[in-house]
């Protein structure tokens, strides 16, 4: 069975302020990664936690749906979010969100890893600029009905 690797990020012009999140699927079919799937969006008036936190949910949506029996290793750049998660962090903010990614994660079989923001990684620099690009589009569309 095919291990999926997701990665997510999440973006805010502000922080508060407009945000935006993103996630991508890929699977490694020999020594190549293919994209089998992406999603964005984002928010009005929120913060970069909750973002970071609302991609993960995304794609903890689109795993459990299609991917549930494989091994996914899931790659985030916000230590608070791996940490509250693999280290047990206290549950401070967010809330609920916390409840919909702890009622998702029993449901598949993954590993949440740490990846340095911006630095080498190529999946998860083009999951940062989906994010930004995601984040600008509702500081956009929110500046036109204003």
């Amino acid at each position: 069975m095919e291990t999926i690797i997701i990665y997510t990020d999440g973006s805010c012009l502000g922080n508060p302020g407009p945000g935006g999140w993103a996630w991508l699927a890929l699977q490694k079919k020999q020594d190549l990664f293919l994209n089998i799937s992406d999603n964005s969006g984002g928010e009005k008036y929120t913060t970069n936690n909750r973002m970071e936190m609302k991609a993960l949910l995304k794609a903890l949506q689109f795993a459990t749906k299609k991917y549930a029996n494989n091994p996914i290793k899931i790659y985030s750049d916000s230590n608070l979010l791996v940490q509250t998660i693999n280290q047990g962090w206290k549950k401070k903010a967010n809330l609920d969100l916390w409840e919909k990614i702890d009622a998702l994660l029993p449901q598949i079989n993954y590993r949440l890893i740490w990846v340095k923001a911006h630095h080498k990684d190529p999946y998860n620099i083009k999951c940062d600029k989906m994010a930004q690009k995601a984040a600008q589009t509702i500081k956009q569309k929110s500046s036109k009905t204003c």
